[in-house]
């Protein structure tokens, strides 16, 4: 009979965070499979968890997933956790669950901390829809490309930065969205010096021109702001008609292809732009 696969939340700062549920589901586990196994090691020393240790991580996630999988057939049961985090999310774990899902093993999350979620949480910015983007890539080319794709999205965006990068990513973020755009910067959360910042892209762009960046981000970017819906009258569906029509399509054809475009009756478009024709 197959074992199950645990996706355990892991504290992104503060150990205090860990759920009761998640250490009986690690003491409770056949075997662990961690990120860092240096980094795992002191957590479970830290709650008396004595559990054999895997790596899994991004550099070995094919043939560590496949192993991993094979024992779960045989029956026993794996806990998977990151360095910090829920895994998964913006994490190799994605690849395990997928392989679990395709042998019909069964996956359970033991929720917990989630870095994206609590900046969400704190940003003051709208919370009801948001998209997650996580990590911006190094090469400022494709980077920009990422954020102009982002260009008309009204949705809250939700980015993670590393320290050495924020800057660049900053100044190309207000070159794409503009600097007024309001943005929470969030930094070292759950830690000891926690602290979120809410202000707009020039601004944070002029402050760390002249502040040294320190700690793990997550950026919450509001979204673009609704664009106006144009209404068309009548009167301009008909124009578009007959700017067809002088072109040479037929009057029918032209109506309908307006309609199609502008929402306007089809047959109120012919009937106008036959009085006209």
């Amino acid at each position: 009979m197959s074992g199950r696969l645990y996706l355990v939340a892991t504290p992104i700062g503060n150990l205090s965070d860990f759920t009761p549920r998640a250490v009986d589901t690690l003491s409770q586990a056949d075997f662990i499979a961690a990120e860092d196994t240096r980094v795992s090691i002191k957590l479970l020393n830290h709650f008396g968890i004595k559990k054999p240790l895997l790596s899994y991580h991004a550099h070995n996630h094919v043939t560590a997933g496949a192993a991993i999988v094979e024992r779960i057939l045989q029956g026993e049961t794996c806990a998977l956790v990151t360095d910090a985090g829920t895994p998964a999310i913006s994490d190799p774990g994605e690849e395990l669950v997928a392989l679990c899902a395709k042998s019909d093993i069964e996956v359970l999350c033991i929720p917990g901390c989630c870095a994206a979620i609590h900046a969400l949480a704190v940003s003051g910015l709208p919370t009801g829809r948001f998209t997650f983007e996580g990590f911006l890539t190094v090469n400022k080319k494709n980077r920009r490309t990422h954020l102009d794709s982002l260009k008309q999205e009204q949705r809250t965006m939700v980015f993670h930065e590393a320290p050495h990068k924020l800057r660049n990513t900053l100044e190309d973020m207000a070159a794409t969205f503009g600097g007024d755009r309001p943005i929470a910067l969030c930094r070292e959360l759950t830690k000891l010096h926690e602290q979120t910042v809410r202000t707009t892209l020039a601004e944070a762009v002029a402050h760390y021109q002249e502040n040294t960046p320190k700690g793990e981000f997550v950026l919450v970017l509001s979204g673009a702001a609704p664009t106006e819906a144009v209404t068309l009258t009548l009167e301009d569906g008909v124009a578009q008609v007959l700017n067809l029509r002088s072109q040479g399509m037929r009057l029918k054809d032209a109506a309908k292809e307006v309609s199609e475009l502008t929402g306007l009756s089809k047959n109120a478009l012919y009937a106008a732009a036959l009085d006209k024709d």
